[in-house]
């Protein structure tokens, strides 16, 4: 399936203006990863090792990585780790968990460990501090599971300090409104695999359709009974975005689910940061 249905890898490059972004922070490059899924199925190694491959290509100061490492059984972990330990940053390596990274009961300690065990950080509700105290960095547990909770977490952080955060599902850029969040990073949706060209992801519109009908008439159609419940804002799928005073940005993944990928390719996504 990987190798029919994904497409080829994009590398997808922008720049973040970030407000009261020290001197000394100006042109930091962040490369973000996501969504790997690697079971053996849904990622090829071709795939895997590219990405590894244009990841140390581009030098980064910071690899940021946004969950969904595995698809259930968390036993994959300790292969991938063999092909993420080839990662090279500067400053490290950060990252979240995603809902699939928790989905059986002790995935979460087997991964985290995993992970570990090769210098990856994993932030679970934590915040560091790689490129200094002048940007911190927050980790949220995922917006799945029951330790889904920022403010103790974001309450710690100085509102005139900024500061980047890693939350494998784009829906909470919508709480996380309360606070100043200067850079976002989200998995999750994989783009939404089928994008219409000049539309946006299919799930969109389908939702948008659905909505449209009455209950009356869900209720007798089967198809029309099933829930896109992957995320409830569909229109942040993929790429970057402003959520108020809040910027994100969400990467399109390496993994890929059944039907398959249109119109979005997996992504590497390098992020370098400038002053407003």
């Amino acid at each position: 399936m990987h190798w029919l249905l994904s497409g080829p890898l994009s590398t997808e490059e922008l720049t973040v203006n970030i407000a009261g972004l020290p001197a000394s922070l100006q042109g930091k490059k962040l490369v973000q990863l996501s969504d790997f899924h690697y079971d053996g199925l849904r990622l090829s190694e071709e795939m895997l090792e590219k990405a590894i491959a244009v990841t140390n290509e581009a030098k980064p100061d910071l690899i940021l990585l946004t969950g969904d490492y595995v698809t259930d059984d968390p036993t994959p972990i300790h292969q991938l780790i063999l092909r993420l330990k080839h990662l090279q940053s500067r400053s490290g390596i950060y990252a979240a968990l995603g809902n699939h990274d928790i989905h059986y009961k002790n995935a979460k300690s087997e991964i985290t460990d995993a992970l570990t065990s090769i210098g990856i950080h994993v932030l679970w509700n934590e915040i560091a501090y790689p490129l200094g105290k002048e940007l911190p960095l927050v980790g949220l547990a995922d917006s799945w599971s029951r330790e889904f909770n920022p403010v103790p977490v974001m309450n710690q952080l100085n509102p005139d300090t900024p500061c980047i955060v890693l939350s494998h599902n784009p829906d909470t850029a919508e709480t996380l409104q309360a606070w100043r969040v200067d850079l976002q990073l989200s998995g999750h949706t994989h783009g939404g695999q089928i994008v219409i060209p000049g539309l946006g992801p299919a799930a969109l519109i389908y939702s948008k359709i659905v909505k449209n009908v009455p209950l009356a008439v869900r209720r007798r159609v089967p198809f029309l009974e099933v829930n896109v419940s992957v995320v409830k804002h569909w229109e942040w799928a993929q790429g970057f975005h402003r959520i108020g005073k809040n910027q994100m940005y969400v990467n399109r993944g390496l993994g890929t689910y059944l039907p398959g990928r249109l119109f979005c390719r997996p992504e590497v996504t390098i992020i370098t940061l400038q002053s407003e």
